[in-house]
């Protein structure tokens, strides 16, 4: 982050305080609100699968439980989720379902919320300890599936060789924890060796790039281990361009990941469950702003290891809802 940047987003941050505060002293927000039959969905962009599946599942628990959504998308730009997120507030909704585009939008965004009484559910995302208070979490355990899918791709490479590393979006929770969870699967693979990283922010694109100047300056690389799976798409694509042969896998589940694998294009990736994620995430809404039922403070969810030997056990729409081929 530039120092303009820094700047823009501390101020931004320090603007919600104040509006925040304001809120609160006027009771706004809250379960007992006139907002108490609609939901706050305030979510990083409509662009990723993984966002356009957890919003699906929002909006078909919504549904069948006869709540409304009011969904604001801040298309990967955090001052503007943080502006989303107040505009939230000042509507009154009942509860906000939060994923967050980064650690600045996610500390301002819990803490408004919080001044304003209004519980926040985090999905996928959530802040550093210390910058507000969420009712729950509810994400994939991404250092555990890194470490999983981390080990398996060293021993389709015999357990020795030069890997690359495509990392997301920097610092966010999902980068972080499964820069982690590779780590621990390094630790225990030793003639394992990271010649190359590179920054991708979950984009096929920016990983086709990426690797490409990886497989220039690296010829040697046997495998490439993308953070995401359109990541690990754009390295695949980059290495079939290249005529080298590489492993390459990610972690989503997508429904172009699953045809990718069934191809031979791409080895494998962690499947999660977004869909599912935004049909509790609702769930957990409406027992917040009714007061019954309990809510669990953490809520992770199990991913599932897709390879060629899997892949025709498993469908896409059993992660990413019933729609999920339409995503492609």
């Amino acid at each position: 982050m530039t120092r303009t940047q820094a700047f823009r987003a501390a101020t931004a941050l320090a603007t919600v305080a104040l509006a925040a505060s304001a809120l609160s002293a006027c009771g706004a927000g809250g379960a007992g609100s006139g907002g108490k039959k609609v939901i706050g969905v305030a979510v990083a962009d409509q662009k990723s699968l993984f966002y356009v599946a957890e919003v699906a599942g929002i909006k078909a628990e919504a549904k069948k439980r006869g709540y409304k959504i009011k969904l604001v998308s801040a298309n990967n730009d955090s001052n503007l989720q943080i502006k989303q997120v107040n505009d939230l507030i000042t509507q009154q909704v009942g509860s906000l379902i939060f994923t967050s585009q980064d650690s600045t939008a996610a500390a301002a965004g819990v803490k408004a919320a919080n001044a304003a009484d209004i519980p926040v559910i985090a999905v996928d995302q959530r802040p550093e300890n210390g910058q507000g208070k969420l009712a729950t979490y509810i994400a994939t355990d991404s250092v555990k599936a890194a470490d999983q899918l981390c080990t398996w791709m060293f021993s389709q490479i015999g357990g020795s060789g030069d890997i690359a590393i495509l990392h997301g979006v920097l610092g966010s929770t999902a980068e972080i924890q499964r820069t982690q969870g590779c780590k621990d699967a390094l630790a225990k693979n030793k003639n394992i060796k990271v010649v190359a990283q590179e920054t991708a922010n979950w984009d096929e694109t920016e990983a086709y790039k990426a690797t490409q100047n990886i497989l220039t300056a690296h010829p040697e690389i046997k495998a490439v281990f993308a953070e995401s799976d359109a990541m690990g798409l754009g390295a695949a694509k980059a290495a079939k361009a290249a005529n080298k042969q590489i492993v390459s896998v990610g972690i989503d589940g997508f429904p172009t990941m699953f045809d990718g694998i069934s191809q031979g294009l791409t080895q494998a990736t962690m499947a999660q469950q977004p869909y599912k994620m935004g049909k509790i995430a609702v769930d957990n809404a409406i027992s917040l702003m009714t007061g019954k039922g309990s809510v669990p403070k953490l809520q992770y969810q199990n991913t599932v290891l897709i390879n060629k030997d899997t892949v025709g056990n498993y469908k896409a729409t059993q992660f990413y809802g019933p729609n999920a081929n339409s995503f492609k």
